[in-house]
């Protein structure tokens, strides 16, 4: 059975530039590093993994990989984005703060259930941060599964 997430991983330009914006911006501690000189299928590479930790003891990690080619690109929030809890002073303080040091910062978004503000890291992905908003708690798995089966019967059919 599945106990929960370790870490979720992806690439990175610059792992410092990636340790700047998670660790002083987002306030993670860099918890963990290591390079990686050799892949399990034997190729040689040159590799750096650097973890940071969550309050609940998971991680989003990052690799930089110079000498392997990776398609950086703008992310659009529907195709990839990363959402992270707080509590809701923080979201208050972490917009403020986005703006004032000159991250590309949106929000503040109401989904009904929580409330998010968004920025953009130095990789192109979009960071989510959310807030749960008291007394709104998200739908039963019923109610989640009747919108689906809602979604279903009515999206356009795409060739």
């Amino acid at each position: 059975m599945i106990k929960g997430l370790h870490h979720n991983a992806y690439r990175c330009r610059d792992a410092e530039q990636t340790r700047q914006f998670y660790e002083d911006f987002l306030g993670l501690p860099l918890s963990n590093a290591f390079e990686i000189g050799e892949t399990k299928t034997g190729r040689s590479t040159r590799a750096i993994h650097i973890f940071f930790r969550m309050d609940d003891d998971s991680s989003l990690a990052f690799f930089e990989v110079p000498d392997m080619a990776f398609d950086f690109k703008t992310q659009h929030d529907f195709d990839l984005h990363i959402a992270l809890e707080v509590e809701y002073p923080e979201l208050e303080r972490m917009l403020a703060e986005g703006r004032k040091r000159g991250i590309e910062t949106r929000g503040v978004s109401d989904h009904g259930f929580i409330h998010s503000i968004y920025f953009r890291d130095p990789n192109g992905y979009v960071i989510e941060l959310t807030a749960k908003v008291p007394g709104r708690e998200p739908s039963d798995a019923s109610g989640a599964r009747g919108a689906l089966d809602r979604w279903q019967a009515s999206k356009p059919r795409v060739n």
